[in-house]
């Protein structure tokens, strides 16, 4: 139906029409926070937020957020996987964001909007899909909880406001975009040697590996261990031929790096 809309948009010339048509949800306002916001450095390896500029236009965020709060559950479930898994990328990323204005500029780093009994990502103040929800029940549950996304990539999208962090991307998530931009941010992540790299025989990788590395041996794309996922990508890291044949083995000695928690915020 999508692709017969599109279709019939372009004999009509209508260009605006046809590129919201390929998406149930429009991350427009999203997107050109984004872009007005987040500076890629690197080639996009990493990336720095100008929170101030987001605090300046708060009024548009507030307004982007209220769009994704009006979204109820029977609506999103009969959304496209594709659409449900950007609309949770944006939501978790935008309302970070938001959580992090409530402080700013008195923050160092996102854990300092956490308590000794409770963290940051624990507390529940986003009104999503009709509950009142925290930042670990929108990526722990609504995402890596469900059975549909199974994909591991995602830890390379959703964004912890911390230098450890893979970069936040400069543009939104849309279902026609979102295999790609995941696989993008994945291969620039895994490309950048402060948080991935071979180191003699050792292969240093991320603590998002070691915390999450259920995630990469759940099958997705047939790969059942880590050292599969990496060697996927050994041409983003540039690994040798003699590390791919020894991950292919699962000879490799693996470490984790420890993970910078310090705010990705422009200078």
């Amino acid at each position: 139906m999508k692709s017969w809309l599109i279709v019939l948009c372009a004999l009509l010339g209508l260009q605006g029409v046809s590129a919201n048509a390929a998406n149930t949800f429009d991350h427009s306002a999203w997107n050109a926070l984004l872009q007005q916001n987040v500076d890629l450095l690197e080639g996009g390896k990493a990336s720095q937020v100008d929170y101030q500029g987001f605090a300046d236009n708060k009024a548009s965020l507030d307004a982007y957020l209220k769009t994704l709060e009006n979204v109820g559950q029977s609506e999103f479930n009969g959304w496209p996987k594709d659409d449900q898994l950007a609309f949770l990328i944006n939501a978790y990323n935008a309302w970070t964001v938001d959580l992090i204005l409530t402080k700013w500029p008195d923050l160092k780093s996102i854990k300092d909007l956490g308590s000794f009994f409770t963290s940051p990502w624990s507390k529940e103040f986003i009104p999503l899909l009709g509950k009142t929800r925290s930042l670990d029940d929108i990526e722990h549950t609504l995402i890596r909880g469900s059975d549909r996304y199974n994909d591991p990539r995602i830890h390379f999208a959703v964004n912890c406001a911390s230098i450890g962090c893979p970069a936040l991307a400069n543009q939104a998530f849309q279902g026609d975009n979102v295999d790609r931009l995941l696989e993008t941010q994945t291969e620039l992540f895994l490309a950048d040697s402060s948080r991935n790299r071979l180191n003699g025989k050792n292969l240093e990788l991320s603590s998002i590996f070691k915390w999450y590395r259920e995630d990469f041996e759940k099958g997705w794309k047939d790969y059942n261990s880590l050292e599969a996922f990496i060697s996927n990508y050994a041409s983003s890291m540039s690994l040798p031929e003699s590390v791919i044949t020894a991950l292919d083995n699962k000879k490799v000695d693996i470490k984790f790096l420890d993970y910078d928690w310090a705010l990705n915020k422009k200078p």
